[in-house]
């Protein structure tokens, strides 16, 4: 997988999850690299690098839709380490997920808050 639109979404991504960019998107080629590709080229090759809002007002976006959704855990738990790395603050992540709770209820919103520490504990293990 080497089209140009690839390796822009391979380093997009890694801008805003390091090295778990390779990790996380190893996994899913390794079930079926087809999906990779579409995962990598079309939210990082072509959304992730329009210029009308910032990575961290994107991210933060990303964690409030992923809350709503309720269930993409895995995928909020990237996220949320996404928007650590694009420069919200903790407290601004916990915020987004709280306000949430009035677009999809409790359940959702306290199933984010859980995965969200569980990503605030592993990066604090791994510092």
């Amino acid at each position: 997988m080497s089209s140009a639109q690839y390796v822009k979404g391979m380093q997009e991504m890694r801008s805003h999850f390091g090295d778990a960019a390779d990790k996380w998107i190893g996994a899913i080629h390794d079930i079926y690299p087809e999906f990779a590709k579409v995962n990598v080229e079309f939210p990082f090759g072509e959304l992730y690098r329009r210029d009308v809002v910032d990575d961290k007002t994107r991210e933060l976006c990303t964690v409030a839709a992923l809350t709503v959704q309720g269930f993409a855990l895995p995928e909020l738990k990237v996220h949320v380490k996404g928007a650590l790395n694009t420069g919200s603050s903790r407290a601004e992540i916990l915020e987004i997920i709280t306000q949430m709770i009035a677009y999809c209820g409790f359940p959702a919103a306290t199933n984010a808050l859980l995965a969200t520490k569980e990503a605030f504990d592993e990066l604090d293990a791994a510092s």
